[in-house]
């Protein structure tokens, strides 16, 4: 089911394409981002401005100006350049090869910890539909396989069910609330604090979906 690039000792599981895992949306596919993902990536970005500003970090600007794909190939080369020394892994999610969104697995620790922090975003049409669950899935057998980490956290602000519930079902479990955590749309936000380690993964998260008929194997 998975297969992923070469890598090396300094950035591990980089590039990748994992997948797919077949949701009510289609067949999920998480694949990583592209120079030519500009137009995509702005089209969702601009669309979902509602959808996305009261759970992302405040910043400065319009949004549709920020999101211009005129933006992406310094956003594009940032995150490449991160990923080449395996301290970002950035995916597109895809639904039948259409971009969905995107998922991050970032602030990779190694040595004693071998943490990182997993983030997500999917178009407004695809919510609902399996494919964050699926994405999520597919990033943690990732994380915990190719990429050799031990621990995943994942923040998200206490009023946000649908992506409590994403985490829920692929196995994260609630370690804590963080008090004023981070500046989002303006002000300092509590956000609970998810946590998944790989000893409490059994086999894969993905199988562990399969298993609840939440996703199948294409």
């Amino acid at each position: 089911m998975f297969t992923w690039g070469s890598g090396s000792r300094m950035h591990p599981g980089w590039p990748a394409r994992l997948g797919p895992l077949e949701v009510a949306a289609g067949g999920v596919v998480l694949r990583p981002i592209k120079l030519r993902d500009g137009a995509a990536w702005s089209r969702l970005r601009v669309r979902n401005q509602d959808l996305l500003v009261p759970w992302e970090p405040t910043t400065d600007g319009n949004w549709a100006a920020r999101h211009h794909r005129s933006n992406w190939p310094s956003l594009y080369s940032v995150l490449k350049s991160e990923a080449r020394r395996g301290a970002v892994v950035p995916f597109v999610i895809e639904v039948d090869g259409e971009y969905a969104g995107q998922l991050t697995i970032g602030n990779v620790q190694r040595g004693a910890v071998r943490s990182a922090w997993i983030g997500y975003w999917v178009d407004r049409d695809q919510t609902g539909r399996g494919v964050a669950t699926a994405a999520v899935a597919l990033g943690v057998d990732h994380a915990f396989g190719a990429l050799g980490l031990h621990r995943l956290e994942a923040t998200v602000q206490p009023t946000n069910a649908a992506s409590r519930s994403v985490l829920t079902k692929v196995g994260f479990r609630h370690e804590g609330l963080l008090k004023r955590y981070m500046d989002v749309d303006g002000r300092w936000r509590d956000h609970d604090l998810f946590a998944l380690t790989t000893e409490e993964v059994v086999n894969s998260a993905a199988e562990a979906l399969v298993r609840a008929g939440r996703a199948q194997f294409r």
